[in-house]
């Protein structure tokens, strides 16, 4: 890539994650281009539809998380290492308003420009998971898609601005029905 079109594609970028940020996954492509000082055209030569362009943004963030549950399954307790990556994983789902719709949809369409790294996260908490049930320290009655969709509610939820100071409280509860003798144990 030109030294010019990669300069350009990373400030895309960099106005990308601010916009959405402030914006959600709502944000207009046209606004993007504008704050990044580029016409329409170049962020859609670099970035054709809005979910190239998240792809970029959020696929860092996912492969990150998708690190983070591989140094965890070695590092902590099996129930800790969910429970830390379960929460990583919401607030990461927090910073981008509508990243959760996106994720949910992207998780079963292999054509999704997204699927690749939602199906890492998914296989990734599966493990976790996994290790939690063969420890004895989650529920044995629930699979890596019952885990998946657990998040994504629990994510659509805190996107709502009535659920968002609770968000805390509502891990806690959610992750206390996943793990086994948690309802007792501090937050």
């Amino acid at each position: 890539m030109r030294a010019d079109a990669e300069k350009n594609r990373s400030q895309i970028l960099n106005v990308a994650r601010d916009v959405v940020t402030e914006h959600g996954a709502d944000a207009s492509m046209r606004d993007i281009a504008r704050r990044a000082g580029v016409g329409l055209a170049t962020l859609l030569r670099h970035f054709p539809t809005r979910e190239a362009l998240f792809e970029a943004l959020l696929c860092t963030n996912l492969d990150a998380l998708t690190r983070r549950a591989d140094e965890l399954e070695t590092s902590t307790s099996a129930d800790e290492a969910l429970l830390t990556w379960f929460r990583e994983l919401v607030a990461f789902t927090q910073s981008y308003k509508g990243v959760v719709a996106m994720m949910a949809a992207a998780h079963t369409n292999p054509d999704s420009a997204l699927y690749a790294s939602c199906a890492a996260v998914h296989s990734a908490g599966t493990r976790l998971l996994l290790r939690a049930q063969n420890e004895g320290t989650a529920r044995a009655d629930m699979n890596g898609d019952d885990l998946f969709a657990m998040i994504t509610a629990l994510g659509w939820a805190v996107d709502q601005p009535s659920f968002a100071p609770r968000a805390d409280h509502l891990v806690h509860l959610i992750t206390s029905a996943i793990l086994t003798n948690r309802s007792s144990r501090g937050r």
